[in-house]
């Protein structure tokens, strides 16, 4: 499965006002490992950036001067992004912006990212497992002990980086994972695959068996024995196995 994990920072909200897309960063995993691959682009919007918004990811408007705009990484960025599925936390936020820029330049055909991709959403996943909690990226990290120290500010890469970690752990995975590339196979196009588990368990040494002897098995019986009495009643196993009969 390759999943992406993506991120976006606008000049405000919502979508609606004309607002635009000013950061987008994502990362890619396949088989549960980060790849190493990742699309992360600062964008020219067009329009000013609202202070509230500053005030969350600190992207200026001095900043933004000279950088691409959207029309110019609108192909690199769907080629990253197409067939894959997408982690995003608060999914439609991110997704109405995609839609919008690639709706103004006129790619009719992409306005509509989910006919491109599959889409799973942190947040509502975080809502359903933890309900009545706060299920924002920080606390979420906070929840599952992933690292986010380096977070002063809102970032796309970076907060793609961590939501990976955040999506592993919510989903029963180790999370810090290492490349691909650290014990893994190469398909020799420069993309790193995942090494298959079975192969994983072939390579392990097997393990020793030691057998009850036929004293600890009488001695097991005896306890068994006196645990009935004493309860009145015979093992929950033994009862289960009797009605299986």
């Amino acid at each position: 499965m390759r999943y992406v994990v993506l991120d976006t920072e606008t000049t405000g909200m919502p979508v609606t006002d004309g607002h635009r897309i000013i950061e987008i960063g994502c990362v890619e995993l396949v088989g549960r490992r980060l790849t190493g691959r990742h699309f992360h682009v600062y964008l020219q919007p067009d329009r000013e950036v609202d202070e509230g918004a500053i005030a969350v990811h600190g992207i200026t408007n001095d900043f933004l001067v000279g950088k691409p705009r959207f029309k110019d990484v609108a192909d690199e960025f769907f080629e990253f992004i197409k067939g894959a599925e997408l982690i995003i936390h608060n999914a439609a936020f991110d997704i109405g912006f995609i839609n919008n820029e690639f709706g103004l330049i006129g790619h009719t055909e992409r306005s509509e990212i989910t006919e491109h991709c599959t889409v799973l959403d942190t947040l509502l996943m975080a809502r359903e497992r933890h309900p009545g909690q706060r299920n924002n990226l920080d606390a979420l990290c906070k929840r599952y002990g992933v690292d986010n120290s380096g977070r002063d500010l809102h970032g796309a890469l970076l907060d793609a980086e961590i939501l990976a970690d955040v999506f592993l752990a919510m989903t029963g995975g180790q999370t810090h994972l290492s490349l691909a590339g650290e014990g893994s196979d190469n398909d020799g196009s420069g993309r790193q695959q995942a090494t298959p588990i079975r192969r994983l368990a072939a390579d392990r040494p097997r393990l020793r068996v030691i057998r009850a002897s036929e004293d600890e098995l009488a001695a097991h019986v005896a306890r068994l024995a006196i645990i009935e009495k004493a309860a009145g009643a015979p093992p929950v196993w033994a009862q289960l196995e009797v009605g299986a009969e």
